[in-house]
């Protein structure tokens, strides 16, 4: 006799086997996956911090998650435009590029601050010792910039900076373009450069902290003359193509590793850090339009 609990039974029976049937087909489809991080500090650093989540997806996933490091911020939204890069990890105006060229990637997964905010500042570093007190007082000299698609290190700073009149090129007496984070506080320390744009959280936690406690500068010999406003946080990102199930099992991973691989979790974050939560492209329209004012910029002048 056929019952109401046999007829659940089997419909939940079904479900799982076409569940297991549909994860079967994406790995066959998806033998390895690409996760990419923009390089904001050192290439050995970037590998140490951010191996240890690639294997955990690997695990929670069921397929190989390979981590790759790109040379520039460009790489890899050229890679997920491309579709060579499935995963991606980088500032928003590097999330507001890759949408504005049209690849198609949608933001998941949010940094969340030790404070449980989700945001950050672009902040103006000079030399503790030097006279410098404002930007205005550096007219003349050279200044250090992150990347070109660097939320805080170059389009955050050129919008600020225009607000004040300040056209870069012509009120510095160079601007130098560092690559990363941790190269730009290196030029201004080394007087590559007199003043370098850098990420800043708060007091607690900053790159310039996070080099110090890996013994590559002391804080106490810089401090900030200017600071942007909050910028929203950086997003995760995977490309749009994969497919649904796919994105489910990532998104699901990347929330929970804070709690299933807490190690590995605090690898990232050295323990500053409060767990991802989800995001979406919402967040980041504001950081579209800024990226697009400064591109406007940009082609006023060329």
């Amino acid at each position: 006799m056929i019952d109401r609990r046999t007829i659940v039974a089997a419909a939940a029976a079904l479900a799982f086997s076409v569940s297991a049937a549909a994860a079967q087909d994406w790995k066959a489809r998806y033998p390895e996956l690409i996760f990419a991080k923009v390089p904001d500090e050192n290439a050995s650093g970037t590998t140490n911090r951010w191996t240890p989540l690639t294997e955990y997806l690997s695990r929670e996933l069921g397929t190989k998650v390979t981590l790759r490091i790109a040379n520039d911020y460009a790489a890899v939204i050229e890679g997920q435009r491309a579709g060579n890069i499935h995963i991606a990890m980088y500032g928003p105006a590097s999330y507001a590029r890759a949408y504005i060229i049209g690849a198609k990637v949608e933001p998941f997964a949010i940094e969340v601050n030790g404070d449980g905010t989700k945001g950050y500042y672009s902040v103006l570093y000079v030399k503790s010792d030097s006279s410098y007190k404002d930007i205005k007082d550096l007219q003349g000299k050279n200044l250090c910039l992150v990347d070109p698609n660097s939320t805080s290190g170059n389009n955050v700073p050129r919008f600020a900076m225009n607000k004040m009149g300040i056209d870069p090129e012509k009120f510095f007496a160079k601007v130098v373009y560092s690559g990363s984070h941790e190269n730009a506080v290196i030029g201004l320390s080394q007087g590559t450069c007199d003043a370098a744009f850098n990420w800043w959280n708060d007091e607690k936690e900053s790159n310039l902290l996070r080099m110090e406690r890996k013994g590559m500068a002391k804080a106490a010999d810089f401090k900030i003359i200017m600071k942007s406003e909050q910028i929203v946080n950086s997003p995760m990102a995977y490309l749009s193509s994969l497919p649904d199930d796919l994105k489910a099992a990532i998104k699901k991973a990347v929330l929970e590793i804070a709690v299933k691989d807490k190690a590995a979790f605090d690898k990232i974050y050295e323990g500053k850090q409060l767990p991802y939560v989800e995001v979406d492209h919402k967040a980041y329209e504001a950081v579209i339009e800024l990226t697009k004012f400064v591109d406007s910029i940009r082609k006023q002048k060329s």
